[in-house]
């Protein structure tokens, strides 16, 4: 069943806080010892065990207050920027809240009306700010009477009308078990001791009904993922303010099946792939609340009888270095592991626009990065802080130290992991990941990186829903990203999406045929029906693959990426297709900003940099774009090239987006198979950075690259200057001097009388296959389990039993 949620509510991020240290009144009073041995759910417990001694009555007061610093933070000054500035905006947003408050019975702001529930979520949320603005210092309003009067009017006014125990839930889940009930319980914090006990046992009996502790029962449907990790957070606070110790200890029971790695469904793979609705790549949005969400409960509960001692949480601590820090480049979490969030952009909150990219994205990682890191060896935080300090010097796009998402306590953690004395910075890294259970890749180079988006019948193609994203029909087709100089850093956060053509994603192949918006179905449902995916690395090159099967079409291609030195070599092959309209392969589609007018040149000669179709003559051979970098086409190719501007909103693409219409300049790169193509193909280079001499160097160099097989059966090359011989076999055969027995992929890199061999299964039959490299080999030095050497001698025969995870497989040989 499609789960019916919005992960990221129509509300501003709520901010992340700096880990503190139990408090004193904390370690002063000593927990009781009382065991509580029932009132929590077998598959709960988990391996946490779901036996927690209860709290006292001070021990409660504490952790409202841990709580307190956590949502608010402490040790900042708030006459000091960039604090001051933010303080005195929450105080003007909560002034602006207050004069438009207008109780009804069907809503408390114009505008807002409690159905669809958007509305109470959006309702609590500007109470929130209200009680915010109250008990933050420097905010202009800081105890104000009248303003905390408005919260209790508008608190109680909710409540009667709507969110209260006994009324019927509508509309969308998560309104009512996530969205609403986080707001609403922090503001109770708040206010705790302004709240009558009455009143504040009726907010807690509301979250009781909405949430009943039958919702961790089973580890399946909406309660999952980042899910299971809100709802645990809700009952965390909850069971805090109500003082009472029967659902602290569940909630702190029931994040043990979070923790192991999965292998279908929804979390955390063993390859540090994340996935949320059981098919859509979701590390930079679920991964991130459910990251966010395990600091926040660690640090909370840390100290206390109820601390989460699973073992299994080193997973969530593992997955900091293995599944997030790969796929965020200089401050920005990669668009491609964003899901449906691509869409939002500009968004219409509180007397604000709330701006989102992939830089907002990878921002907010920084700060659940920072503060998971209290929980972590002291070792592997100043590796985190050492990272995120890489990020914050070189997000050049958006400074992540004046980002306006960030309140006052986010602000000061991330200024004091910048300027901690003696920290060191870590450069931006270099090699190559591969996420097979998420059909996603990342290829880092020395200033550049590319990020690569494909869909399986295990991953969609895209996600759609709640009137978000209903135009990402392509975006898992193949989709290729790069990032080249600093100056590229906003290629995708600069209004891409609202005014990009949707037909014509960079790297993809696809059919002009026209789709309507949610073409295929809603959340995630629209798989391709192929299992090719994947590839085989070594950790600094790879070869990559995707079977492609168009969406609501017939188009089928077979397109391969070698991710190398200074390149990606792009092999599309097979591409066929009878939906009566043309078929591109799209060598990109550059976002030139407002302005757009870098030089762009083919085959040494300038072209207009007026808006308009660019004629190019003959059979194009290289192309340079300044400030990015371009393309060599081995044997050439018939290049059509385009600098248009383009005009979007995002309320195109997302219903709860502005309005305002936005222009930005493309230059559009492509090649024409045709219409109906039957057994199309192409071949290019990618190269990040390069400039027109590099460019023309390596078009003039016949011997740089041989394409040993570009066919709808194999697809190989071999760059002797690297020792490099890569292919993916999508059927039995031969291709060069590598042949496998089954659909496989194979990396092979020489050095000197030594080599290499990477083998995977993208398929995931996990069926056994035999991969032959017709090359002398002395001695086989080691090889992976599931790797058995069949023969050696004047050619290395390998039987490889791969598993079902589609990970590479090495061995290691020394040549005759």
């Amino acid at each position: 069943m499609p789960l019916r949620e919005r992960q990221v509510p129509p509300v501003p991020p709520t901010p992340t806080w700096p880990r503190r240290t139990f408090l004193a009144a904390s370690t002063a009073t000593a927990l009781t010892t009382a065991v509580l041995t029932s009132g929590t759910p077998a598959a709960a417990r988990g391996r946490s065990g779901g036996v927690r001694p209860l709290g006292a009555a001070d021990d409660f007061a504490a952790l409202r207050k841990r709580w307190l610093d956590l949502q608010l933070g402490t040790g900042f000054d708030p006459a000091a920027e960039p604090y001051a500035s933010r303080l005195a905006g929450t105080g003007t947003r909560a002034a602006a809240h207050r004069a438009e408050m207008r109780p009804t019975d069907v809503s408390l702001f114009p505008g807002y009306p409690f159905d669809p529930p958007a509305g109470i979520t959006q309702s609590y949320q500007r109470l929130a700010t209200m009680a915010e603005a109250f008990a933050q210092p420097g905010t202009g309003l800081t105890g104000d009477p009248e303003l905390l009067a408005a919260v209790l009017t508008g608190l109680a006014h909710v409540h009667e009308r709507v969110y209260h125990a006994g009324s019927e839930r509508y509309g969308n889940w998560w309104e009512w078990q996530i969205g609403s009930p986080r707001l609403l319980l922090d503001i109770v914090a708040m206010l705790y001791d302004r709240i009558d006990a009455p009143q504040r046992a009726g907010y807690l009996a509301a979250v009781d009904h909405f949430l009943p502790p039958s919702v961790f029962d089973e580890y399946t449907g909406t309660s999952t993922g980042a899910n299971r990790v809100d709802f645990c957070r809700v009952y965390a606070v909850r069971g805090i303010l109500g003082e009472a110790p029967e659902k602290v200890a569940l909630a702190a029971a029931a994040l043990s099946p979070v923790f192991p790695y999965v292998t279908a469904g929804d979390g955390l793979y063993a390859d540090g792939s994340f996935v949320q609705h059981t098919w859509v790549a979701y590390s930079g949005t679920y991964g991130y609340v459910l990251l966010d969400g395990l600091g926040r409960l660690f640090t909370l509960l840390d100290g206390t009888g109820w601390e989460v001692t699973d073992p299994d949480r080193r997973t969530v601590l593992d997955s900091v270095e293995h599944a997030y820090m790969p796929l965020v480049h200089d401050g920005l979490m990669m668009d491609s592991v964003s899901g449906r969030a691509v869409s939002r952009g500009i968004l219409r909150q509180d007397t604000q626009h709330i701006l989102q990219s992939d830089h907002t994205r990878g921002h907010q990682l920084a700060a659940a990065v920072a503060l998971l890191g209290g929980a972590a060896s002291a070792a592997e935080q100043r590796r985190w802080n050492a990272v995120v300090r890489g990020w914050i010097e070189r997000d050049t796009a958006l400074p992540m130290l004046t980002d306006p998402q960030f309140g006052v306590a986010d602000l000061a953690r991330l200024h004091a992991v910048a300027g901690e004395r003696g920290g060191a910075v870590a450069p931006g890294p270099v090699g190559h990941r591969l996420f097979p259970a998420m059909a996603r890749a990342v290829h880092r180079r020395p200033g550049w990186c590319a990020g690569l988006a494909m869909c399986s019948d295990r991953i969609a193609y895209y996600e759609a829903g709640n009137g978000e994203n209903p135009r990402g029909w392509h975006s898992g087709a193949g989709m290729l990203y790069w990032w080249g100089p600093p100056e590229t850093l906003d290629q995708y956060a600069d209004d891409f999406w609202p005014t990009v053509d949707w037909y014509r994603l960079p790297g993809t192949t696809v059919s002009a045929k026209r789709l309507a918006d949610n073409a295929g179905g809603e959340w995630g449902e629209p798989k391709p029906d192929v299992r090719w995916v994947g590839g085989a690395t070594d950790g600094e090159f790879a070869a990559v693959g995707q079977h492609v099967r168009g969406l609501s079409s017939t188009l089928t291609a077979r397109k391969s990426w070698f991710c190398v030195a200074d390149a990606v070599v792009c092999l599309g092959a097979g591409i066929s297709s009878q939906d009566g309209t043309a078929v591109e392969t799209v060598f990109d589609n550059r976002n030139l900003g407002e302005r757009g007018g870098a030089v762009f040149t083919v085959d040494g000669l300038p072209q207009s940099a007026a808006p308009g179709r660019i004629r190019t003559a003959g059979r194009a051979r290289w192309a340079h774009l300044a400030g990015h970098g371009g393309w060599v086409w081995p044997g050439g190719t018939r290049l059509s090239a385009l600098r248009e501007d383009r005009t979007g909103a995002w309320s195109d693409i997302n219903t709860d987006s502005v309005t305002d219409r936005v222009t930005r300049r493309y230059l559009t790169l492509w090649t024409d198979h045709g219409t109906d193509p039957a057994g199309a193909g192409y071949a290019y280079l990618l190269m990040p950075g390069a400039s027109a001499r590099t460019l023309a160097a390596r078009a003039a160099d016949r011997r740089w690259l041989t394409v040993d097989a570009n066919t709808d059966a194999q697809q190989a090359v071999t760059v002797d200057s690297l020792g490099l011989s890569a292919a993916n076999f999508w059927a039995p055969g031969r291709a060069g001097a590598l042949s496998a027995t089954a659909p496989a992929s194979v990396l092979v890199r020489r050095s000197g009388r030594s080599a290499t061999l990477h083998l995977a299964e993208p398929p995931r039959t996990g069926g056994a296959f035999e991969v032959t490299w017709h090359r002398p080999v002395r001695e086989v030095l080691s090889a992976d389990d599931g790797i058995e050497v069949v023969g050696r001698g004047r050619a290395l025969r390998l039987r490889v039993t791969p598993g079902t995870d589609g990970t590479s497989r090495g061995c290691a040989v020394s040549l005759r």
